[in-house]
């Protein structure tokens, strides 16, 4: 039994916000036995380094209609079994069953890692016609859950604005400075003519355009690192057609210590995201990886990113839909490391100061506490 559990049937048990920020954070600065549920099929385990448990409710459904339906009831269950004092959820499709928790007697706080609302409309799964209905049933059953559970956490100010919720809080995927400062600490990592890429690898993403981009780099050396997953077997299978493969250091879905690894060799970051609604008005938690690895990234050029760089002058910015211009951009990296390496520094220096975890760490450890009180 735990006195705190964060439950998910969507994202896995290294998920860097979930696992390796905010459970491990409560696991440290709380004097409570916080676990982690998981639906993955590995097992269960307990993570040493910060002392929660994994709980495993598996196996993984085969199917997404499976795993709302009967994945979210066996979660459920196994919740209900624990008998939390609060539940921490993060998958919308979990609202009904966290709402029957709380009939139960559970707090239950709410973890909003996206905008849904803007989310749904550009999920191809979906018939285009149905898309905008759903996105508004789904928006309003959001914001009716967070005026009724316990506690929300929101991940964008944007989302923070629109909804309406109780203990209301926005806790940022700023990272965790710790993660990076072993390799840095000492002395500067030797970079090498390779670029890194991390997290889901999609279309909206810019998949195909950073594969593209490495056939026009003039480097023979030059590396392309891609550390995530293909959402389908259709567009890895076009990505590995691409001219620009051959210089692709395909890792998959790796640990975070593989993430680390990864960027210390690198010399530059890349997050090339497409404009769609839900990337143009929030900051992806891996550009900020990278720059408190000490890399400059190359990056898209919505306004929002391109203010960002322009006052800290730590990467540049690129037309996303455009695979030679992030090819020049890499070019640029790889002919003037020492002005790279500048770029780097003022990000990681941009990190330290304001863009990094502590913050919004001690931001939920408040929300707990007053919970808990």
């Amino acid at each position: 039994m735990s006195d705190i559990v964060h439950f998910t049937t969507v994202h896995s048990r290294s998920d860097t916000r979930i696992a390796v920020k905010e459970v491990a954070t409560l696991a440290d600065r709380l004097e409570q036995t916080v676990a982690l549920y998981v639906q993955d099929g590995l097992g269960d385990e307990t993570n040493e380094k910060h002392g929660f448990t994994v709980h495993d409710t598996g196996p993984r459904p085969k199917g997404r209609w499976s795993r709302m339906v009967f994945g979210g009831w066996r979660m459920y269950r196994a919740v209900r079994r624990a008998k939390p004092k609060i539940a921490h959820f993060h998958d919308p499709e979990l609202i009904p069953f966290a709402a029957l928790l709380r009939f139960s007697g559970i707090m239950v706080i709410y973890d909003a890692h996206e905008d849904i609302e803007l989310q749904v409309l550009h999920k191809l799964y979906l018939p285009s016609w149905s898309r905008r209905p759903i996105s508004r049933v789904l928006a309003i059953t959001e914001g009716l859950a967070m005026r009724w559970f316990d506690g929300t956490v929101v991940v964008l100010e944007d989302l923070a604005r629109k909804r309406p919720g109780k203990n209301k809080i926005t806790v940022t995927n700023f990272p965790d400075l710790s993660e990076f400062d072993d390799f840095l600490r000492d002395a500067a990592p030797a970079r090498e003519p390779r670029f890194v890429y991390v997290g889901g690898i999609t279309r909206p993403r810019g998949a195909l355009e950073m594969v593209e981009a490495m056939g026009y780099v003039k480097s023979a050396e030059a590396k392309l690192a891609l550390v995530g997953k293909f959402d389908t077997e259709a567009l890895e299978s076009m990505a590995r057609a691409d001219k620009g493969w051959h210089r692709v250091d395909f890792k998959g879905w790796s640990s975070r210590e593989t993430v680390v690894a990864e960027c210390a060799r690198a010399c530059a970051g890349v997050v090339v995201l497409h404009p769609t609604p839900q990337y143009v008005t929030w900051y992806p938690v891996k550009m900020f990886e990278y720059l408190a690895a000490g890399l400059p990234v190359i990056a898209s050029d919505f306004p929002l990113w391109v203010e960002l760089f322009n006052e800290f002058k730590c990467g540049l910015n690129v037309d996303p839909h455009d695979s030679k211009a992030i090819a020049q951009a890499m070019d640029w990296m790889l002919a003037n490391p020492e002005k790279a390496a500048a770029m780097g520094q003022r990000g990681r220096a941009a990190v330290e100061a304001v863009y990094n975890w502590q913050p919004e760490a001690k931001k939920l450890v408040c929300l707990y506490q007053k919970l808990l009180a």
